[in-house]
């Protein structure tokens, strides 16, 4: 799957109708192989992105838990802790150091 596809369910507040459009964006880029469809794909394209986010909103619609929502904030800090320990701390270097 792509990585950047995060789960959109049981989430406080619910995932909305851009971050559903774009899971689904990156679904079809992911297995279509474009990033940007030609303009003889582009109208497939975007029906099938269209589809996959339709797609989406039924199953976000009828799936059910008995979990607690998560919290967007608390998911995005343990992603960042992973990171820092996959990855080490960011670096500080200054904005004018490329020039």
């Amino acid at each position: 799957m792509c990585r950047s596809i995060k789960p959109l369910f049981n989430f406080d507040p619910p995932a909305s109708d851009a971050d559903i459009e774009a899971a689904a964006l990156q679904f079809v880029r992911k297995i279509s192989g474009f990033t940007a469809p030609s303009k003889a794909n582009e109208e497939a394209f975007q029906q099938a992105v269209q589809e996959v986010a339709d797609a989406a909103r039924r199953l976000m619609g009828s799936l059910v838990t008995s979990a607690e929502p998560r919290s967007r904030a608390v998911e995005i800090e343990r992603a960042r802790v992973r990171s820092i320990k996959r990855f080490g701390p960011k670096p500080d270097v200054p904005p004018d150091s490329f020039s």
